[in-house]
C-alpha cells in the first residue's frame, strides 16, 4: 500500500550523515533539515546534567538518558493559535497527551524547576508558514513574547519499562534515533489545524510483544498502547527503511513492527496547517523533565 502524504510532509527528514559545521549552518539557512550525527548514549542518570549538556551543545537523540525520568515533546504556537492548539491535543489524545502548558512569553515549567525550555533541549526546529526555516541547538534568538508552549508525553519515557521487562530496544542497541513514519490516519482537526498521525516504531520479538503492550499501556500520558502491531500497510507505511524522522532499525529475523502514536504529530500539522509560526523540538530530542516516570504509571 503506497502512503498517501503530500511531498511536503515527506521534505523534513532528519537523517544522521557527518555534515561538517559550515555545511549545518548553510542548510539551515535555506531551511533544510540539518543532520546530525547519532552518538552513543552516555551514562548519564540525572535529568538535571542531561539538560545542561544539551545546554553545552550536545545533540544526540534522548532515547537512553536519563533512566527514569519522564522525557516529553515540545510545540510553541502565536497565542492566537493556541486554543487551537490546545484542542487538537485534546481531540488527539493519543499522539498528544499533554503535559504542561505554559503562559504566552514562558520558557519555564514545573516539571523541571529552574530549567529553560528555550536552551535545554539537544535541538530544535524553527517553522514559518509550514516551512523548515531552521535547525538550531537552541532558540533565545527565535524567542517571542506571545509563543505559548506545550509539553507533549512522549515513548521514550515507558522504554525504561519495556527495557525491564525483557523487551529488546533495537533503536538502542544500534545506536541509532527511533525510527518514525507519517501515517494515512488523519487525525481530527481543531480550527485550523489538521494533519495526520506520525508513529514511532520498535521491533519487538514474538515471545514479547505481550510485555511489550502491557507496560506500555500502563502509562496513557505518555501514548500508551501501540496503535498498530504487524504490517506497516496497515498504517499506509510503504518501507520501513525510509523513515520520515529518525533513522532506519534493523529488524531480527523473527521481529514483529509495532507502532506507537508520536508526539511528532503536531509537526506534521504544523507543515499541513502553516502557522506563520511555529517552534518545535526536533524529532528525537526531547526535553528531559524532572518527573519521574512512575508518576505517569496508572497503576
Amino acid at each position: 500500500m503506497g502512503r498517501r502524504r503530500s511531498a511536503g510532509l515527506r521534505s523534513h527528514r532528519l537523517r544522521t550523515r557527518r555534515p561538517g559545521a559550515a555545511r549545518a549552518a548553510g542548510d539551515a539557512r535555506k531551511g533544510a533539515s540539518v543532520n546530525h550525527e547519532t552518538r552513543a548514549t552516555p551514562s548519564i542518570r540525572s535529568a538535571k546534567k542531561a539538560r545542561a549538556a544539551f545546554r553545552a551543545g550536545d545533540t544526540s537523540p534522548t532515547a537512553g538518558w536519563a533512566a527514569g525520568f519522564t522525557q516529553a515533546n515540545l510545540i510553541s504556537v502565536p497565542a492566537d493559535w493556541a486554543y487551537e492548539m490546545l484542542l487538537f491535543c485534546q481531540r488527539n489524545p493519543k499522539p498528544c497527551p499533554v503535559l504542561d502548558v505554559t503562559d504566552a512569553g514562558s520558557w519555564s515549567t514545573p516539571l523541571a524547576p529552574g530549567a529553560d525550555l528555550r536552551t535545554d533541549l539537544p535541538l530544535y526546529r524553527v517553522w514559518e508558514h509550514g516551512e523548515l526555516t531552521a535547525e538550531p541547538t537552541d532558540v533565545v534568538g527565535h524567542w517571542r513574547d506571545d509563543l505559548v508552549t506545550f509539553l507533549i508525553g512522549c515513548s521514550f519515557t515507558f522504554e525504561w519499562a519495556l527495557a525491564d521487562a525483557g523487551v529488546p530496544l533495537r533503536h538502542i542497541e544500534q545506536g541509532r534515533n527511533v525510527p518514525m513514519y507519517v501515517t494515512d490516519r488523519p487525525c481530527r482537526p481543531a480550527g485550523r489545524l489538521h494533519g495526520p498521525m506520525v508513529v514511532s516504531m520498535r521491533p519487538v520479538p514474538p515471545s514479547r510483544l505481550a510485555d511489550a503492550i502491557r507496560e506500555s499501556s500502563l502509562m496513557p500520558a505518555v501514548h500508551g498502547s501501540p496503535v498498530h502491531c504487524g504490517d506497516p500497510g496497515g498504517l499506509g507505511i510503504a518501507h520501513l527503511d525510509r523513515p520520515d524522522f529518525g533513522d532506519a532499525v534493523a529488524l531480527e529475523p523473527d521481529d514483529i513492527p509495532v507502532f506507537w502514536a508520536c508526539g511528532v504529530t503536531p509537526q506534521a500539522a504544523v507543515m499541513a496547517s502553516r502557522p506563520p509560526f511555529a517552534i518545535t523540538h526536533a524529532p528525537g530530542r526531547m526535553f528531559v523533565t524532572d518527573a519521574r516516570d512512575e508518576q505517569y504509571r496508572v497503576v
